[in-house]
């Protein structure tokens, strides 16, 4: 079989950086080195961490290792070492990271792992700082706050295909002695809870396909532009011991049994670091539909929207909202999308929007589908109607009584299909960290070099707004790359 995989020689490296030197690094350079100031960027608390008593002079210093992540997202580069021999080749790329003598990769692992929760706070500190960019980047986007979880697979020999086809043909052995057995379904009860080598790699039914991997979670604003990263380590667990649950035989029911869990307690999170920031909207998927959730949202995070997808599974849930009444199913005079129903033939009610009024409660208008607009007021034209009203049968619904039925937009129209588009953000934003920025495809098996590979990709991102905004050049402030070409 022929190897896919073909080794880079060190004159291909230096060719490419030659030529990436030649037709755009210089001003790249220039411009990192004009509009970015690290050293304001930077937490006081990480230089003093960073730069504390230890015996012996830093030969490097902080700015250098930031500015080496950045061009190493900025020129593609996935591995440390393979990067370091592209610096060593490379005087002016050298220069700019202030090099004058070169770390060992094992020097830039233990910085990732001894100053993770340090990288952390940092990026808390840009998504501070470029909040007030964002909004003034879309204002509508920007207060959408949208969420979803990936799994960051680890390189354990768990994930290789050929470990789960042994386990798939023990299980068709056992279906052979067993018809009742159902083979596919099976090999999940026999693959093991965690990878030998890395105990914090989870068996998982994740991304569409059986790995061993660490689940995380992703923040997002409409616009893409990353809010919170967390990774469902030992250390969230601990925090959050609410999340941990016992691993069923159905992988649907685990994925959505996580995702629904670990909301609460990361949104919950996000607010404590950044108490100053509010949003209204908050969008996810189907997966969200709870009413645990809805309450949650509603109450204890302040949005005034939910656009999340009815599931079908969760109608018949009673409602655990201590503030309201028990859910009962619909009435028949409702839809799926709490939309009110013509008692005779069933028709839609027409929408009217939120209906205004001083001193009242948020609620939405509907009318009979036969009234008409007559003048200053309507007009019902149905032969057989329900009411004496001339203006024909008005019915409110309460965003506040049931906020999962009537969560600030109404379901099943052209505004809420538009709304929930934007969830296409966060998913594009996992791809950009997981395949450009290569979080996904680290090397390495420990879980905080992994974390802290998370949260600068975040710190590129968002130093890519600040210089899209020191350029005058807002449209491009989801690429470095796009900048530098600019």
């Amino acid at each position: 079989m022929r190897n896919k995989f073909s080794q880079i020689s060190l004159f291909d490296i230096y060719s490419d950086v030659s030529s990436a030197i030649n037709n755009r690094e210089p001003s790249f350079l220039d411009l990192l080195d004009e509009h970015l100031d690290l050293s304001s960027l930077i937490p006081v608390e990480f230089y003093r961490a960073f730069y504390k008593y230890t015996g012996r002079k830093r030969v490097y210093s902080l700015e250098s290792f930031i500015r080496f992540f950045l061009l190493q997202k900025f020129i593609g580069i996935d591995k440390d070492s393979a990067m370091l021999i592209t610096l060593s080749v490379c005087q002016e790329l050298r220069h700019f990271c202030g090099f004058t003598k070169l770390p060992d990769a094992a020097k830039i692992t233990r910085f990732k792992q001894d100053f993770c929760d340090h990288l952390e706070n940092f990026f808390n500190r840009l998504v501070d700082i470029t909040e007030p960019i964002c909004r003034e980047l879309d204002e509508k986007k920007a207060d959408y706050l949208i969420f979803d979880t990936t799994g960051l697979e680890i390189p354990v020999a768990e994930n290789n295909p050929k470990f789960f086809n042994t386990k798939l043909k023990q299980a068709k052995a056992i279906h052979k002695k067993n018809p009742d057995f159902d083979p596919y379904l099976g090999v999940y009860s026999l693959l093991p809870d965690t990878a030998e080598k890395c105990d914090r790699a989870k068996h998982q039914y994740i991304n569409g396909h059986y790995c061993y991997a660490v689940k995380a979670a992703f923040v997002t604003n409409g616009l893409g532009i990353v809010r919170h990263i967390q990774l469902f380590d030992d250390e969230f667990k601990k925090a959050h011991p609410e999340v941990v649950e016992a691993k069923s035989d159905n992988p649907d029911v685990d994925k959505e049994i996580g995702d629904s869990t670990a909301l609460k307690p990361v949104l919950s999170d996000f607010f404590k670091v950044h108490p100053e920031l509010s949003y209204k909207t908050f969008i996810g998927d189907s997966s969200f539909d709870s009413f645990d959730i809805y309450s949650a949202l509603r109450h204890d995070f302040h949005f005034e929207r939910a656009c999340v997808p009815i599931n079908p599974r969760n109608s018949k849930q009673k409602q655990t909202d201590e503030n309201s009444a028990p859910q009962k199913p619909l009435p028949v005079n409702f839809d799926k999308n709490g939309i009110p129903l013509c008692p005779l033939d069933n028709t839609p009610f027409i929408s009217l929007g939120k209906s205004k009024g001083a001193h009242r409660s948020t609620r939405f208008k509907f009318v009979c589908p036969k009234s008409r607009p007559g003048g200053k007021s309507r007009i019902c034209t149905c032969e057989t109607p329900c009411t004496d009203s001339s203006y024909g049968r008005c019915v409110y619904t309460y965003p506040d009584k049931d906020f999962r039925m009537y969560p600030g937009i109404l379901r099943g129209t052209e505004h809420w299909d538009n709304l929930y588009r934007h969830r296409v953000a966060v998913e594009r934003t996992i791809d950009l960290f997981k395949n450009t920025f290569d979080v996904g495809n680290r090397r390495s098996i420990n879980v905080k070099t992994l974390k802290a590979d998370a949260y600068l990709a975040g710190i590129i991102q968002l130093l890519g707004v600040i210089l899209a905004k020191a350029l005058h050049k807002p449209h491009l402030y989801k690429s470095i790359r796009k900048l530098a070409a600019g």
